[in-house]
């Protein structure tokens, strides 16, 4: 659809195109339908292609998030009924069950998987109000229904509505993904994850998409759908805009007609005792479970160094570093907590520590400096392939907007005031300087990023950004035509920054063959 109908918005655009290709044949069918990700800025390397492929540094075979995903369910469609399995692009869930306990979904309605979480998880996922006659809080596996669910609640929410348990198992996942040595008796909640749907359910959701025409609103998959179920669910939710990104007219009007559809519905609930659910899409997420000793990278059996190609005796890479299918040229430096990917780095490149850089070029002895953002784009303007790279520091918020031109000054650019630095780099403040009108000014729409010829110029000028600020120096930018990050996901072309990797790749293997033909 061209409008932004968020994830729940776009199921419903699957079922209808599933529709328009099979007809009723696709009833029959066992769908796995995963959302890529969206805008994804809070992790905006995974931006242009979605975070469904993001890189996993696996070892000499580089997989991605999809090829994951499809492993992680293998078994899922043996004990399923015909009807369609949500899942996120962020995300990954592992838990341990006994032999015999395969997880079935089997049961009309909707069937969610739920994980034991600290409260404060709860406060930003979704947390299952579970029926205490169904449920023991024991065992590997345990199947039960759910009273109530409550999308990203407070915790005084969690206590009056009875989400809050106590742990009765072995230890838990903590606030960062980890496992944690949560002791028996401490407070837990039962947290979501991915949730099944039979088709009597898809079909219903497909004739309220025909019923609605064209959505003009973003809808929550979770939070429009699963708020809707259960016995003690109430239609409060729907006037609740406090966890929307964008606040529209029709969203109200929309979850109300979806709260009357399916109010009554059963959620049935797999509650996964002995698992862990792990986020990765934030860049302090990426960088801590890419890089860290975290239990994700220990039990995925993550490597710091996946398919690429360095002089091992002129550079180093720091153990706690992550470099993915790139070429590091002699006398490079990866410091710790950073992560390379799909890059190819001229000799004596400095990588500081936390960083992450993607999809770049840099030739010449350049250092990148510490919590630095780098991600570069191939873009097509003009029928011509050009180059543009974004540079931020790596806790910048690109979800942050202010309302007028008078804000800037609150709006972070590595530390400094987006107002300061474009005066810095020679720029009038004024509308034009952004993709979006008022009240959507942030530096997501900022039209900052110089376009270039290629791609090694294009991160040579977005680092002297940076330096420019960290140096407080002028870098005269008024005299290149200048994108924002919203523009260059419009006209990116995928088919050249899928042929530079391509070209990394090949580059790696020339390099091994010609190593081992010296031996």
């Amino acid at each position: 659809p061209s409008a932004s109908v968020g994830n729940g918005g776009s199921t419903l655009h699957v079922l209808r195109c599933l529709e328009d290709l099979y007809g009723n044949q696709w009833i029959t069918f066992t769908v796995l339908l995963i959302h890529s990700g969206g805008y994804s800025q809070r992790l905006p390397n995974a931006s242009a292609l979605g975070k469904i492929f993001t890189a996993l540094p696996f070892g000499n075979d580089i997989l991605q998030m999809l090829e994951l995903k499809l492993a992680m369910y293998v078994d899922f469609p043996k004990h399923m009924r015909p009807g369609v399995l949500v899942t996120c692009s962020d995300d990954i869930e592992l838990y341990s069950t006994g032999p015999a306990e395969a997880l079935a979904f089997d049961q009309p309605g909707f069937t969610a998987l739920a994980h034991p979480s600290d409260v404060t998880i709860g406060t930003t996922h979704g947390v299952f109000v579970l029926d205490p006659s169904s449920f023991s809080g024991r065992g590997g596996v345990e199947y039960t229904t759910c009273q109530r669910f409550l999308h990203k609640p407070d915790a005084e929410t969690m206590r009056r509505c009875g989400a809050v348990c106590l742990r009765r198992g072995s230890s838990q996942p903590s606030q960062d993904g980890d496992h944690c040595d949560s002791e028996v008796g401490s407070e837990c909640v039962y947290t979501d994850s991915i949730f099944y749907m039979d088709h009597s359910v898809a079909k219903q959701l497909l004739t309220f998409y025909k019923e609605m025409g064209t959505l003009c609103c973003e809808i929550d998959a979770y939070g429009d759908f699963l708020q809707a179920l259960g016995p003690s669910a109430t239609p409060d939710y729907t006037k609740n805009t406090s966890n929307v990104m964008k606040e529209e007219s029709q969203l109200v009007e929309v979850r109300q007609k979806l709260y009357s559809l399916l109010r009554g519905t059963t959620l049935n609930v797999i509650v996964l005792h002995n698992s862990k659910f792990y986020h990765i899409g934030t860049t302090q997420e990426y960088l801590f479970h890419f890089t860290s000793d975290s239990k994700l990278k220990s039990e995925l059996n993550l490597v710091p160094v996946a398919f690429s190609s360095f002089p091992e005796r002129d550079g180093s890479v720091d153990p706690q570093a992550s470099v993915i299918q790139s070429l590091l040229g002699p006398g490079c430096s990866v410091g710790p907590g950073s992560v390379v990917e799909y890059s190819w780095l001229g000799a004596g490149v400095s990588v500081g520590k936390n960083s992450i850089v993607s999809g770049t070029h840099i030739n010449g002895k350049v250092e990148i400096p510490s919590e630095c953002f780098l991600c570069s784009l191939s873009v097509t303007l003009n029928d011509k392939v050009q180059y543009v790279s974004m540079v931020f520091g790596v806790d910048d918020d690109l979800k942050r907007k202010v309302m007028s031109l008078s804000e800037l000054h609150s709006l972070r650019f590595f530390g400094a005031s987006l107002a300061d630095c474009l005066g810095l780099w020679g720029l009038r403040i004024s509308d034009q300087l952004f993709s979006a009108q008022t009240p959507h000014l942030g530096l997501w729409t900022a039209r900052i990023f110089p376009v270039c010829s290629s791609l090694a110029e294009s991160a040579r000028m977005s680092l002297g950004m940076l330096q420019s600020v960290q140096h407080s120096t002028a870098l005269e930018l008024s005299g290149f035509k200048l994108l924002s990050v919203e523009e260059m996901l419009a006209c990116k072309d995928v088919g050249a920054m899928l042929q530079f990797r391509k070209q990394i790749r090949d580059d790696i293997c020339l390099q091994r063959h010609t190593e081992k033909s010296d031996l």
